[in-house]
């Protein structure tokens, strides 16, 4: 059965826009997953620019929610999602300057420093996933590290799609990826700039088991509503 989890970043920017308390993303966390979402993610990033720690701590204590909780390398942040202790952790590339992730973890860059935080949090119980680009060498460099799961970068990929360029080589990256780490005994997700299309494009590949998505969700329920929105994806992926 696959999976989706809705990102819920981007309720916490409506709500900053203005600096009040609506919309609240503790309610929208409890919301998604009343209409058919598997799973809540947010990203607390080092500048807090939607997430904010006390966002974190409060989702990640509701109950019957499940919640990946996106991290960067940065030791604050670390000692932050130890201390919260969401279901799942995804470890993810930040760059401050960037307006959302722009890639997959360099692995082998740090793939020491990945070691000693992925440690913690397995020691911690904590589901861990590494946030990657589609390619077989930072699969195997992630099966040493031994995480639970890897999110394949799917950035390039929709980009190309909804840019009506060719991008067969890329879904076969991507296809490729996902085997190897299955075959490995990697959990495989899949994450960035999906939506209905390339969502569909992906839902083919048997090895891939949760989807996580968020801008294009919350987009699209301006005008439709989050409970269609959601129920659309999970039809997508039966």
């Amino acid at each position: 059965m696959k999976r989706l989890g809705v990102n819920i970043d981007h309720v916490a920017t409506l709500r900053n826009a203005r600096g009040e308390k609506h919309p609240d993303p503790i309610s929208a966390a409890l919301y998604v997953v009343k209409c058919g979402a598997d799973s809540v993610t947010i990203h607390l990033r080092e500048d807090r620019r939607h997430i904010n720690d006390k966002d974190a701590k409060k989702i990640c204590n509701l109950k019957n929610v499940l919640v990946n909780l996106e991290v960067s390398m940065n030791e604050s942040i670390i000692s932050n999602a130890l201390k919260i202790k969401p279901n799942y952790i995804c470890i993810v590339p930040e760059n401050r300057k960037e307006i959302t992730t722009e890639g997959g973890l360099n692995v082998k860059k740090n793939f020491n420093k990945l070691k000693k935080i992925i440690f913690k949090f397995k020691k911690a119980k904590i589901r861990t996933s590494l946030f990657v680009n589609p390619s077989t060498n930072d699969i195997k460099l992630s099966r040493l590290l031994g995480v639970d799961c890897v999110e394949i970068h799917t950035g390039k990929l929709s980009n190309n799609v909804k840019l009506n360029r060719k991008h067969n080589k890329e879904l076969h990256r991507i296809k490729k990826s996902s085997k190897l780490a299955n075959l490995l005994g990697i959990e495989v997700h899949a994450g960035h700039g999906l939506d209905y299309k390339t969502t569909k494009l992906l839902s083919k590949i048997k090895e891939i088991h949760e989807y996580n998505i968020g801008h294009f969700i919350i987009g699209e329920s301006v005008f439709y509503g989050l409970s269609k929105v959601i129920k659309n994806f999970k039809r997508l992926l039966k």
